[in-house]
């Protein structure tokens, strides 16, 4: 099963979640997929096994073929290529790799070279040794990371057993892409105005996508924020899995690696509820 964790904004605590749930589980795999900022490394002190580079394709211009015809600008709807003085000029950190510039040229003078564009690395934690760690890292200066998203969750959907997917932040293309594989997909909010405003923005993303899905209040106060989460919730039909308090002695915990039977229970519970009928319980 693949349980993607995400949420409408930065700071709610996704990554939290995603650990909290990982800790509880005797045999599980933890997918980081925030390519610009992982973070789980920092919980989990992996022991380095493997890096994978990923690449796209970018066009590559034969300048003694290429007449100026600007056919390939044309067509690229991202404006990554320019022609200027009769001659085609590609721009790499505007290319979406989509191969029509190389069809259009009518004078075959297009190629497409390989750019590394990040890496995926495969570790074991030492801190706790049933996890197993995935995780991306998106190349300093390269604008998009949702290629790289698409190839850290072409690995995720391919692995056997249950995997934890700590998704990028918000709801822009780089989250879509992240759990649009996804068996269940759990939304992490915060009860504030914003928390809520961006919620339901996640749930638009999942009603789209038709991924079942659920959400974690955290920072959990059970005031007027907690109630403005709920009905929210109970108008879009998806359950509220549950609270996490907002708590000074759980994030000291947190920090330090250790987690009470408090929050092992709220993170079984979370397992019993996602799991298929019939599935071992957690």
């Amino acid at each position: 099963m693949l349980i993607s964790i995400a949420s409408g904004k930065g700071g709610t605590g996704k990554t939290t979640l995603a650990l909290l749930l990982a800790a509880v589980h005797p045999e599980i795999t933890v997918v980081d997929s925030d390519v610009e900022e992982p973070n789980c490394h920092l919980f989990l002190k992996p022991k380095k096994k493997e890096d994978t580079n990923v690449t796209v394709l970018v066009p590559r211009i034969d300048k003694e073929r290429c007449n100026g015809c600007a056919a390939c600008a044309e067509i690229c709807f991202f404006n990554a290529i320019a022609v200027t003085n009769g001659q085609a000029m590609v721009f790499d950190e505007l290319c979406h790799s989509c191969g029509g510039c190389m069809i259009k040229c009518p004078q075959g003078a297009i190629t497409e070279d390989r750019k590394v564009i990040g890496t995926i690395s495969y570790d074991d934690s030492t801190v706790i040794s049933s996890i197993q760690l995935i995780s991306g890292l998106l190349n300093i200066g390269v604008p998009s990371g949702v290629p790289l998203i698409k190839a850290i969750t072409k690995v995720a959907r391919s692995l056997v057993g249950d995997v934890i997917v700590d998704c990028p932040p918000g709801t822009s293309c780089s989250m879509v892409n992240a759990v649009k594989e996804s068996d269940f997909c759990i939304l992490v909010t915060e009860p504030t105005p914003f928390g809520q405003h961006d919620l339901e923005l996640a749930m638009n993303i999942t009603k789209l996508l038709k991924l079942s899905t659920g959400v974690v209040i955290n920072k959990s106060d059970d005031g007027t924020g907690d109630a403005a989460i709920e009905t929210l919730c109970r108008n879009r039909q998806i359950p509220v899995l549950a609270r996490i308090p907002y708590s000074f002695s759980f994030a000291r915990e947190y920090s330090e690696g250790h987690i009470s039977d408090k929050y092992q229970a709220i993170a079984k519970d979370i397992w019993r509820q996602i799991q298929p009928a019939g599935s071992e319980e957690v």
